[in-house]
């Protein structure tokens, strides 16, 4: 079993958001400076354990709680944030269009 992730980038474009806040991957706005432009992970098998949803699991969690809870947990953050991500582009468009006029 692992962490189905869709690669959609959310995690990527908002890691200010996190408790676990690495100023060292932040690029300057807040996105992951090893995020690519084809919305890839430019270090991915490097990656941060705090990147590495099952290796941070079976790293720190594994006694703690079930990979089933911990995958949801997950889950519900990756919406949160798509959702944010949703929001995000619709204000750009908005302002776009509001200049334009």
């Amino acid at each position: 079993m692992s962490f189905d992730c869709d690669r959609c980038g959310a995690c990527c474009r908002n890691i200010r958001l996190s408790t676990f806040y690495d100023k060292d991957l932040d690029r300057g706005d807040g996105v992951c400076k090893h995020l690519t432009a084809d919305n890839l992970c430019a270090i991915y098998k490097e990656r941060p354990l705090i990147c590495n949803v099952d290796a941070y699991y079976e790293k720190l969690l594994t006694d703690k709680m079930p990979r089933e809870d911990f995958y949801k947990l997950n889950y519900e953050a990756c919406e949160r944030l798509k959702s944010l991500t949703r929001q995000s582009n619709r204000d750009i468009v908005k302002r776009v269009k509001l200049g334009a006029e």
